[in-house]
Order: structure tokens, then C-alpha cells, then sequence
């Protein structure tokens, strides 16, 4: 007899997507949910989480996908709830009164390109403060009706989600994002079937669909290679946010670049002004000018007077691992083809990227962008000051104080990052008029009269909140990576809402300086186990994966936190996103932040907590240099003691546990009878109506059109007018100039010597300079230019331009009297430099000769 055996081979599975089919009576819900005009509309937001506040919950504030996810059953509900369809029609309508507004026409139009964009948690394209600040930047000019398409990826998995081990090493987890889940729609053509963009690669197509985002009343644009028309080399192009080699980079600003160029021209999108989002996008220059050059047949040089007066590069960082530089193998794979398209040798293109041409640098993207955009700026006061430092090598000839990059000193999207809990007691206490002028210092004043009680009730709601949701989303992650169960509950027990609690949330990078309030840990144990005074730390961030430095101060930070002297009192939250700094920057008291200095280039988390009535505690660096005001937040100050920066850590560190110590501390316990300080309410007024107002993006976006796009749309509208009359004039006067620069001959500098022999100060002195101009007649300007120590550096004390006085057929004599007003020691020095009226600066023809 035959034994039985099992026979049973194994089971064919097929995917099957079931999606929610939403009613016709509830058909808004889901227009509402694919604009993220919802993230900064608290009243959209409270309509979504009322469906299924568990879902809600469990999405992570994704109405998209908590519309998939609600039940049958819940639906049918909603459809008869009249109170709910009432809600939802008031909501609607506010959208739809809000979408259906027509752009500003006054203001320029602009096309605006970056690497990432933090609009919501849920849409996970961005990394940390350069995407948040572009997402922010997008909601704003939405609300402003600024005529802006933005360009950017769609990556597949975005940047990190980050967990911890159980000895507190960070771990990296990428997760694939699923688009239909996402506030996202694709881009299809007429036809119905999806856009498709061919982005000409040296040796290859590289195929993208096309991602549309609605911010509110303005569109962003994102490019996705993970198709199977693409190899998989080519499809990881928009895997990652800031992952791969340094091919994989190179890649990703090709085609950010020139794919993005060429995506608004299949889009039939056209803009006055072009803004690279820092250097990473910069090739978009490279795309226009071939645009100019092969579409428009115009030369190369009157394609780059064109390109330069439409353009801006805003600088984000003096940290030179900020500044992607290429090697000219890498670069030459995919740009080689690019110097015949323009007219010009790989010399003349490859010395763009480079701040000494015909050197052997690395092609640096900042470098290319500073060399074909007419504005740069940096996202601070002092951030400007560097990076005029920074760039200095690219125009010889003149000083750093001297160069035309300016600064717009970051700000915040107060809708989004304000708590709905703030909102509401604005919307009460403030004119009607404020959320469409936010940075009015007049609509903030009537808060110095309102009772203290009223603003910390505020306060202590937000706090619950920020203990509340750590308490439901921690406990889980924390079972896992501590180990002893009997850890978690004591953390949680030790979690006090009556403590001073002060929050440190940002990138891992060593210059940030995390470590430093751990320098002592004897004091600052005694600091935090002070029965009478509680004090809680709250820190959070993620490291780059590539950043051994970053990751072992998170690893050293998290052991500290597991002492028993520190256990629930320091805590690390891990896997920073938008979701966890709302909930801290508007939960915690003060806001701790302690860079290097002079390396935080703004800083934008400081200033989401000052929407929220919390203080700031910083280093005076970035934006703190400007917004610190006295009894409205605390500062280190921003000048060195020490080189050595291991002395000046130390020295820091004691000054922050000294301030805590001796004026904080004190400070927030100070409580009357009615359980709050009232001197500490007073700082927090103080700081919603001395500072709050400047540190807007409503205040950031009128800074640009101000300072960069008005003047950039006037002059590329004066160029192109009359079929590029302007430009031709001027590329063919620069030709000229250059054609004869080195043979004007300094045929005589006389009476030189009376400012060896000046004495006393305000006594006139009298140089005359004769040239021969070889036919530049009134295209050369002369001027003295005096320099004087400042803090040890050399620095301009005046620059004074040369009179001509006398024409000689082409000898030409320029004559200055002039006075120094103050006592010293100076240098001083004579330099020629070209002259026209339709230059917007001298960098823009940096020809200089010293004579």
C-alpha cells in the first residue's frame, strides 16, 4: 500500500487594490484632500481628523489616504450627517473662494527650482531646513497670488526615516513612498495617458513622469525616473533625497537642471524670473542659455546677458560640504556635449564652475550659479556678510564688503506653523486685517494688553499637547529600543508638564554643537534634578547616513539620556519630521539653539517657535544676530574669546548652565498665586511684538520682490525689448572692452605723494591719473580706493571715484580731491574699471587693473 503524502504545491497570490469609493454627497472631501492648502487651514484639518480621528491619527494627517482608508459604514454616516455636510461646505467654500483668486499681476512671475520641499510630513520630499524653508516659501507666495510654478522630484523614498537600536546607534530605514496615497496628481496628456518628459542625456534618454502638486493657488512640479522605460541605472536617479555616489548627484543636478528647463517648456510654462534654490539646481543657466542660443539663434554672449539679468542664487550655507563640486571626468561625462550647443570651448564652460579659471578645481556648482546669475543672496544679515567671504575668489579686484550679494533673512509660514490653538486667540484678539499683513509690528501690539492668564492658558494647553502626543506615539518605539520595560514607564512618569521644558531639534552636524550642554554633566544633572525647579530636555534630529561625526553625538546623547541621573528628564525623540517639530516648537518653553559661529546661515526652527510664544535661547548667529531683542529671549553673544574651539565649547557651555541657572530658571518660576510668572508672560509678549512680525514669509517674500525680483524683471524686460536690442548693445560693448583692456596704456599718476605726506585729518588732497583709453572714450571709470584695520582685518574705508577733467584725444585725465576724515593708519591704492549705464553692478563685468 502506497503511503499518503501531502500534495499541495504553493499558492499563486495576485495583488488586487479595493479602494474606497467615496459618495457624491462627500465628493469635496476629496478636492479639498489633493490640495495641501489643507496643512495650513486648521478648520480643514479639524474637518478630516472629525471623520475617523483614529485613522487620522494613524495616516499621519493624510486626508488622501484616510479617505481610502475610512470605512463603508463611516461614510454612509458622514453623507446624512448634516452637521458634518454643513462643515464641509463652509470649508469648501473658503477653498474655493481662496483657489479661484487670479495672481497679482504687478508682481514678476517666477520659476523656482530645489532639491526638496517640506510642505507637510506626509509628502516625504524633503530632508530638513532647506526643504521646509522652500515648502514654506511656495504656501506663501500662494497666499500672497505671486505668479510662481515650482520644480523639484518626486523621489520614490525621499530621505530616512530614522529609528534607533537598542544601543542607540541611529539606523536609516528607506520607505517607498505610494504616490496614490499622496497629495499628489499625475500629469497626463490630452490623450489620457501619462506625460512623459525626455531629458536628453549624453548617450541616452532618460524618461520622467510629471508630478503636480496644488499649493494652494500655485502648482509645483516634480520629475520621477522610476519607470520602466529607464534602465535601473537611470531609474534610482529620483530614489533618494541626497543619496548614492557622487555620480548619482551628478545626475540628479543634471536633470533638476536642464530637465527642469526643458519640463516647463513642454508645459508651455514661461517666467520672468528664474530662482535656483541654492547651487543645486544652477545648470537650469546651462539649459536656458542653449534655449537662447539654438531656439532664439542668438551668440552666446548676448544668450548670457539675458540669462544673468532674469536670474537669482540664494545661498544657504557657508559649510563648504554645502557647495556640490564635480570632477572634471564626472562633469565632462554629462555635460561635455553642452559646449557645442553654446558656441563656446569645455574651457570657456568648465572655467564658469571655477573660482580661478584654467585652475584644476573641481566644476563648483555655487560657482556657476554666481557666475551666470545677475543676484545671489545669502538667508541672513550676517549670512550675507560670509558669504560675500565666501565668493569673493570668483570676482578679483574687489573686497567682500564691496560685492553685489545681498541678503533676505529667512522667515516662516506663520499658517502653517503657528498652532491652531495661537490662531484662534489671534483671530480673536487681533484686527481682521492680520493674517494678510503679518509682518505689521503695529497689528501684533494689542497682545501687550491682554491678560497674562489668557496667553499662558494658551501655553499649558500646548504643553499637554506636545506631552500628550510624545506619551501615544513614543511608548511603542521605546519598548523596542530600550530594552527594560521598567525604563519606558519611568520615562513617562518623569515626563512633568509643570517643568521648564526646553527643546534642541535639528540636523546632526557637528558645527551645530549638540553636545554642548553635556559638557558638564555634574552640573547639569544638578540642573535637572532640582525637586524645587524641574527642568526637561527634549532633543530630536537625524544625522546624514554618510556622517560618522553626526551619529556618534546621537549615539553619545541617547547613552546620556539612559543614565539613571537623566532618565525621563533628557530625551531623545527620534525620526524628526514636520509632524514632531510642530508639536515641539509650539510645546516646549524654550527653544535651545547653539551653532558655531558663524556657521548657521539663518536657522528657521527658532522662529517657528517664536509664532508660538516660546523663547528662544541661542547663540547670536543667523537670524538670532538680528531678531534677539532683550527681555524677549536669551543670547550667547556672537563674538569669539578663543580660536581654539574646543576653549570656546567650553566656555559656551558655561555660560549657558550660568544663564540657566542664574535668569532663566529663576525667571520661570517666579509664579504668582494664579500658578505662572508674570514676568515671563511679559517676555513672551515681548517677543510676538518685537520680533514675531520681522521673521514671517509674509515679511521674507516682500524682502525678495523688493530687494531681487522687481529689479531682475525690470532689467531682462529692458533687454529683451525690441527683439534684444539692449543685449546685443551690451554683450558687443563688452567685446569691445575686452578687446582693448590690455593695451590702455597709465601714461602718468601724479601728486600720489600728498597722501603719503597728509598729516591731520579733513585736509584735501589731489591725485591726477592720465590714461590712454586706445578709443574707450567714457567707458573707463578711475578710483581710490582706502583700506583700514577693522578687528584685525583689512577693510574698505572709502572707495572715491576719479572726475575726468580733460579729453586729450585719447589721453584721458581723471582728477580726485578729496579728504580722509578720520585719524590711522591706512593703504590705499588706485583701480580702472569699465563704465556703462546698463551694468546692474561691477561684478557683473568684473574687469579690474590696479595702476
Amino acid at each position: 500500500m502506497k503511503v499518503q503524502v501531502s500534495n499541495t504545491n504553493s499558492p499563486v497570490w495576485r495583488d488586487i487594490t479595493v479602494k474606497s469609493h467615496l459618495p457624491s454627497e462627500l465628493s469635496k472631501l476629496s478636492e479639498i484632500a489633493k490640495n495641501i492648502w489643507w496643512v495650513w487651514n486648521y478648520e480643514a484639518k479639524r474637518m478630516f481628523a472629525s471623520i475617523d480621528p483614529k485613522i487620522w491619527t494613524k495616516t499621519q494627517h493624510n486626508p488622501v489616504l484616510l479617505l481610502e482608508l475610512v470605512g463603508y459604514d463611516r461614510l454612509n454616516e458622514l453623507k446624512k450627517d448634516k452637521a458634518f455636510l454643513s462643515r464641509m461646505d463652509a470649508v469648501y467654500t473658503e477653498f474655493k473662494e481662496y483657489v479661484n483668486e487670479k495672481p497679482n499681476k504687478k508682481n514678476p512671475t517666477i520659476a523656482y527650482f530645489s532639491m526638496e520641499y517640506g510642505m507637510t510630513n506626509v509628502l516625504k520630499i524633503y530632508s530638513g531646513g532647506l526643504g521646509v524653508l522652500a515648502g514654506d516659501y511656495l504656501k506663501e507666495a500662494s497666499d500672497c497670488n505671486i505668479d510662481l510654478t515650482a520644480v523639484g522630484f518626486m523621489y520614490r523614498y525621499g530621505y530616512f526615516t530614522q529609528g534607533l537600536s537598542m544601543e542607540g546607534q541611529q539606523v536609516a530605514n528607506y520607505e517607498a513612498q505610494n504616490f496614490a496615497h499622496q497629495p499628489v496628481e499625475q500629469v497626463m496628456e490630452a490623450n489620457g495617458t501619462p506625460a512623459i518628459l525626455e531629458v536628453p542625456f549624453p548617450d541616452r534618454i532618460v524618461y520622467s513622469y510629471i508630478w503636480k502638486v496644488n499649493v494652494g493657488r500655485i502648482s509645483l512640479y516634480l520629475m520621477d525616473t522610476d519607470l520602466t522605460l529607464n534602465s535601473e541605472w537611470d531609474r534610482s536617479i529620483t530614489h533618494q533625497l541626497y543619496g548614492g555616489d557622487w555620480e548619482n548627484r551628478m545626475k540628479q543636478e543634471y536633470l533638476l537642471g536642464v530637465g527642469g528647463i526643458l519640463l516647463l517648456n513642454k508645459l508651455g510654462i514661461k517666467k520672468e524670473v528664474y530662482h535656483c534654490n541654492e547651487g543645486h539646481a544652477a545648470l537650469i543657466n546651462a539649459q536656458r542659455l542653449a534655449d537662447y542660443i539654438e531656439i532664439e539663434k542668438l551668440d552666446f554672449s548676448v544668450a548670457l546677458e539675458l540669462v544673468r539679468s532674469s536670474s537669482l542664487y540664494t545661498v544657504h550655507t557657508p559649510v563648504p560640504a554645502g557647495h556640490d563640486s564635480f570632477d572634471e571626468g564626472l562633469f565632462s561625462k554629462y555635460m561635455g556635449h553642452f559646449p557645442q550647443k553654446l558656441g563656446i570651448s569645455w574651457q570657456d564652460f568648465i572655467d564658469m564652475g571655477r573660482e580661478h579659471p584654467g585652475s584644476d578645481e573641481k566644476f563648483s556648482m555655487s560657482v556657476f550659479a554666481c557666475n551666470t546669475c545677475q543676484e545671489v543672496n545669502g538667508v541672513s544679515e550676517l549670512h550675507g556678510r560670509v558669504s560675500q567671504e565666501m565668493f569673493n575668489p570668483i570676482w578679483k579686484g574687489y573686497f567682500p564688503e564691496e560685492l553685489h550679494v545681498g541678503y533676505v533673512t529667512n522667515g516662516v509660514h506663520m499658517p502653517t506653523w503657528a498652532a491652531a490653538e495661537w490662531q484662534e486667540f489671534f483671530k480673536n484678539e487681533f484686527p481682521s486685517e492680520f493674517w494678510k499683513d503679518q509682518s505689521n509690528e503695529k497689528l501684533w501690539e494689542p497682545i501687550q494688553k491682554i491678560a497674562d492668564d489668557k496667553i499662558w492658558k494658551v501655553r499649558t494647553n500646548l504643553k499637554n499637547k506636545l506631552i500628550n502626543y510624545i506619551r501615544d506615539q513614543f511608548k511603542d518605539q521605546w519598548l523596542k529600543n530600550q530594552g527594560d520595560p521598567s525604563k519606558v514607564v519611568s520615562i513617562m512618569d518623569n515626563i512633568n508638564p509643570n517643568a521648564l521644558i526646553i527643546g534642541f531639534g535639528r540636523r546632526f552636524a557637528t558645527y551645530k554643537r549638540a553636545h554642548l550642554l553635556f559638557t558638564d554633566l555634574e552640573r547639569l544633572s544638578k540642573i535637572v534634578n532640582n525637586e524645587k525647579f524641574p527642568v526637561l530636555f527634549f532633543f530630536t534630529g537625524k544625522a546624514h547616513p554618510a556622517d560618522g561625526g553626526g551619529q556618534a553625538l546621537i549615539k553619545h546623547i541617547v547613552e546620556i539620556s539612559r543614565r539613571p541621573e537623566f532618565l525621563g528628564k533628557v530625551i531623545f525623540l527620534e525620526n524628526y519630521d514636520m509632524l514632531l517639530a510642530k508639536r515641539l516648537v509650539s510645546g516646549v518653553d524654550i527653544w535651545l539653539n547653539t551653532p558655531t559661529r558663524p556657521l548657521e546661515a539663518s536657522g528657521t526652527s527658532g522662529e517657528k517657535a517664536e509664532m508660538n510664544g516660546v523663547l528662544n535661547f541661542s547663540v547670536k548667529d543667523g537670524w538670532w544676530y538680528e531678531g534677539y531683542r532683550k527681555n524677549a529671549g536669551w543670547a550667547l553673544t556672537e563674538h569669539r574669546t578663543y580660536q581654539d574651539q574646543g576653549h570656546q565649547d567650553q566656555l559656551d557651555a558655561a555660560t549657558i548652565y550660568a544663564m540657566l541657572e542664574n535668569e532663566i530658571i529663576p525667571l520661570y518660576y517666579a509664579k504668582n498665586s494664579k500658578g505662572f510668572s508674570p514676568e515671563w508672560i511679559q517676555f513672551i509678549k515681548n517677543s510676538f511684538t518685537q520680533i514675531a512680525p520681522d521673521y514671517t514669509t509674509k515679511r521674507m517674500l516682500d524682502d525678495y520682490i523688493a530687494r531681487f525680483y522687481s529689479k531682475l524683471k525690470k532689467r531682462s524686460t529692458s533687454l529683451k525689448a525690441n527683439n534684444y536690442d539692449k543685449a546685443h548693445t551690451l554683450a558687443t560693448w563688452k567685446d569691445n572692452v575686452v578687446s582693448k583692456w590690455d593695451s590702455i596704456e597709465v601714461i602718468s599718476i601724479t601728486s600720489q605723494e600728498e597722501l603719503s605726506r597728509l598729516a591731520a585729518v579733513n585736509e584735501d588732497y589731489t591725485i591726477e591719473v592720465v590714461l590712454d583709453l586706445k578709443g574707450l572714450d567714457n567707458q573707463i571709470g578711475v578710483e581710490a580706493v582706502i583700506l583700514g584695520l577693522e578687528d584685525g582685518k583689512q577693510k574698505v574705508v572709502s572707495v572715491n571715484e576719479f572726475k575726468l577733467s580733460k579729453i586729450e584725444g585719447n589721453l584721458h585725465h581723471f582728477q580726485l580731491i578729496n579728504k580722509i576724515q578720520n585719524s590711522g593708519e591706512y593703504k590705499y591704492a588706485f583701480r580702472m574699471f569699465p563704465k556703462h549705464e546698463d551694468l546692474p553692478h561691477r561684478q557683473d563685468f568684473c574687469y579690474v587693473r590696479w595702476i
